[in-house]
């Protein structure tokens, strides 16, 4: 933006950059190269305009100009590509060149479809008769090959839809799954792009709504009195026969224009519209290796963590990533949710809050220690080397200046709840220099906090310490985060890292992905100088990280106070507990033939049997990828058959009968997973009912019920997803603990685990410290015993049997008797 100034007449009239404010170093531009020179500068003087150019100024936009056009052409490609997939765009040529040459054979492959196109040409009197001839065939050809490349999509889409794979048992594949696998391959197409599946991947299904009701109540039926459930059979037969078959007939509807009856409704009405913090109650965290810290140098950490992020963007960009398929098999999962990963952030609002993703920015925004800045990553259209980054992180670190008034705890405001911080947004950031700092934010490509304190497996207490290394990543001092973000980065003193992502824009597995590869690429291809500096040369030339500047008046500044006062009690209660279980993992789980996260969903249940002495509503996260922009189903784990086998197991049943039973609970789960995968789960058609519900104004009884009742038990399995990145092998202690989320019920607990290689499972509990009937650690110890003893269970020896079962009914008359 350039000022010009009122002179007198006869002096030059001069066009120059503004003064700026003693507060601003800098210009506040879009460009990182226009910082510390101005373009063009011209005076009108009597003998003419004297025009002087700074031709590196030019260059350096002209580069960057460069970048963005070479961005768009990448991306036009790629469209083509996927577009036209499972074909390739040069399959038309091949397409062309077949139909010509069969018309030199004096045969006609379109059966006077040619000749009719050429009749109808515009043209055709000013070209020859040969000419008009090759051009309708080449017009017939392009038409025959988008039928073609149509007719694929469908057929791969109606493949696609086929799941009665899932459901045979290994080494039993029927002949229709053979024939299916053959298609399947033949119709995939090769070397597909990240997106190239979008197009054939099918609809969700509105389950029958008698199998829905079913399902419901044999899930509840193990947590019902006989009274209770008897009446809740009732209200369901009632609206089974009555309002369901309406709210139904709206779902088919919507199903039949909508790419996904459930996801729109389900990050409005489950997250957006929540009014609540988000802060601990739906955002989640990610962990840094576990045992080990690459650098203790937190800059330096930091230049290889943001170039690596960036590094997967640029991936990301040209769909260089692989599709994510489920694994051990070729089927493509949906990457939808890829799409927002980064330039995007939650924008609150008095009603319901949006997410808001712009075109890829070329900087982030950084924390530290109360101020705020801009910290552009690309120069000249390149992207800055790790060693560049971690220079310009120093020099963050290194800047003294103190947090403009209100700037400290400004962040509070995300982590409050979200009508205050909607009004302030509204009031106090829609002009002037905070709207421009508060866009740069939430423009940024992430957010990124370089923390005071060190985290990690550390010191005299390191089981202690990982329990406050996981509650500063999901809550931090409650105002170090920008919690709106898509996902912030958090650099700490000591070189430590981790994440904090928002949760309504994708699920965990999407974040995690991008995790993988950026711890992956920081440690083993990155990798840092003996000194524990980022490799690389330094180019000191490099504009100063740019200060955001703020006016915050003092209505505001107690409008933060109350939003951090509303969600420091919040994060003070979260009772957290991390631990890797390293006695056995899926590899012994395996031999015994079972499903390892089968397994360890019963020894959850066994452990809050033990804690609780009840059975309770357990919700298990399961993906629906599997369609068009799927998101995720409940599993609803607490099963008749589980509660029948923990129930046997603990009073002391025939060792026999219990293997029996857990053989059957543990197939149980299986079918519900894979009804959950393949669109036939309960709790989000139950969902989208009660929506169709609302929106006509009618109450039902047996849906306020069914959708009211508490998740004390809520677990989720965080999946290793390119294992190929790391050596377990070689490299055993480059591991990651995987990441957790606070509890859902205020007197229930959170769970999220990790297979790790063959012989770790990694645990993350949360629970609240202000229910007396929770203690997160006591947990712990629950589901390590639990493990201990399922897995005694299924492998002691048939000549100790005689002595175990007595050891163990020993145990359970103790055990009544106390």
């Amino acid at each position: 933006m350039l000022v010009a100034t009122s002179v007198d007449a006869r002096e030059p009239f001069k066009i120059f950059p503004p003064k700026l404010d003693s507060r601003k170093s800098r210009w506040d531009s879009g460009m990182a190269e226009a910082h510390q020179a101005v373009a063009f500068q011209f005076t009108i003087t009597p003998e003419g305009i004297d025009l002087q150019l700074s031709h590196e100024a030019l260059r350096q936009v002209y580069l960057s100009g460069l970048r963005s056009w070479k961005k768009r052409i990448v991306r036009l490609k790629n469209n083509v590509i996927t577009g036209v997939y499972p074909a390739s765009p040069s399959s038309w040529l091949f397409v062309v060149i077949a139909i010509l040459a069969t018309m030199y054979t004096r045969s006609d492959p379109s059966m006077g479809l040619i000749a009719k196109i050429q009749e109808h040409l515009p043209a055709s009197g000013s070209m020859s008769m040969q000419c008009q001839t090759v051009v309708s065939a080449v017009l017939f050809s392009t038409l025959l090959w988008l039928s073609l490349i149509f007719t694929m999509k469908l057929c791969l889409k109606q493949l696609l839809s086929y799941h009665r794979w899932m459901f045979e048992q290994h080494g039993n594949v029927s002949t229709t799954t053979k024939v299916w696998v053959m298609l399947v391959r033949i119709f995939s197409g090769r070397q597909p792009l990240l997106y190239s599946y979008q197009g054939s991947l099918p609809n969700l299904p509105v389950p029958a709504i008698k199998d829905t009701v079913k399902r419901y109540l044999e899930s509840v039926r193990p947590l019902k009195s006989d009274s209770e459930f008897e009446r809740m059979t009732n209200l369901a037969k009632e609206f089974e026969d009555s309002l369901g078959s309406r709210l139904q007939w709206y779902l088919k509807l919507k199903a039949l224009w909508a790419s996904n009856y459930v996801s729109d409704w389900w990050e409005e009405y489950i997250y957006l519209r929540g009014r609540g913090p988000i802060m601990v109650n739906s955002n989640y965290y990610g962990m840094d290796f576990l045992y080990v810290t690459p650098t203790p140098i937190q800059a330096a950490r930091a230049g290889n963590t943001l170039h690596a992020v960036l590094m997967y963007r640029r991936r990301l960009n040209k769909e260089e990533i692989k599709p994510s398929r489920i694994p051990g098999t070729f089927i493509p999962l949906c990457a939808a949710q890829c799409e927002r990963i980064f330039n995007t952030t939650r924008i609150p609002g008095e009603e319901t809050d949006t997410v808001v993703h712009w075109q890829d920015s070329e900087y982030v925004a950084v924390y530290h220690r109360g101020r705020y800045f801009r910290l552009w990553l690309y120069q000249a259209g390149r992207m800055l080397s790790p060693r560049e980054i971690e220079y310009q992180i120093q020099r963050i670190l290194d800047d003294p200046s103190p947090p403009a008034p209100g700037e400290e705890k400004l962040g509070a405001f995300t982590a409050g709840d979200r009508i205050p911080w909607a009004k302030a947004r509204k009031e106090f950031f829609s002009s002037g220099v905070n709207k421009r700092s508060l866009d740069c934010i939430e423009k940024a490509a992430f957010f990124v906090t370089l923390d005071d304190d060190e985290q990690g497996m550390m010191g005299d207490d390191p089981a202690a310490n990982v329990d406050r290394y996981a509650k500063s990543l999901l809550h931090g001092k409650c105002y170090d985060r920008w919690f709106d973000k898509s996902f912030s980065v958090v650099i700490f003193k000591n070189g430590k890292n981790g994440l904090n992502a928002e949760h309504s824009w994708a699920d965990a597995p999407i974040v995690s992905h991008m995790w993988e590869y950026a711890l992956a690429t920081d440690s083993f291809q990155l990798g840092y100088n003996e000194e524990g500096h980022c490799k690389g040369d330094v180019n000191p030339s490099l504009p100063q990280p740019q200060r955001l500047t703020w006016d915050i008046p003092k209505q505001c500044q107690e409008q933060v106070a109350q939003c951090l006062a509303v969600a420091q009690p919040l994060a003070d209660d979260i009772d957290f507990h991390v631990f890797a279980f390293r006695d056995f993992g899926k590899g012994s789980i395996k031999k015994i033939k079972m499903s390892p996260d089968g397994f360890i969903q019963l020894a959850l249940q066994l452990a809050f049997y033990r804690d609780r002495g009840v059975f309770c509503l357990t919700y298990e996260a399961s993906m629906t990828r599997l369609f068009r922009e799927g998101r995720t189903e409940t599993v609803r784990s607490c099963s008749s058959e589980s509660c029948a086998f923990i129930k046997a197991f603990e009073n002391g049943e025939d060792l026999e009968v219990c293997r029996r039973l857990i053989r059957n609970a543990s197939e149980k789960h299986q079918m519900l997973y894979r009804l959950a995968m393949t669109g036939a789960g309960i709790d989000r058609h139950l969902f989208c009912l009660y929506v169709v519900s609302k929106y006509l104004g009618i109450e039902s009884p047996f849906l306020k019920e069914a959708l009211s009742e508490p998740w004390r038990l809520s677990t989720s399995q965080t999946p290793f997803q390119q294992l190929e990145l790391f050596d377990f092998v070689n490299h055993p202690d480059y591991i990651t603990c995987g990441g957790g989320f606070g509890p859902v019920a205020d007197d229930g607990y959170g769970v999220s685990y990790s297979l790790i290689g063959e012989k770790i499972i990694s645990f993350h509990v949360s629970s609240k410290h202000s229910c007396p009937d929770t203690d997160s650690h006591k947990f712990g110890t629950q589901i390590r015993k639990a493990l201990h003893d399922l897995l005694q269970l299924m492998t002691i020896n048939q000549s100790d049997a005689a002595g175990s079962e007595q050891n163990h009914s020993s145990k359970t008359q103790n055990k009544k008797e106390l």
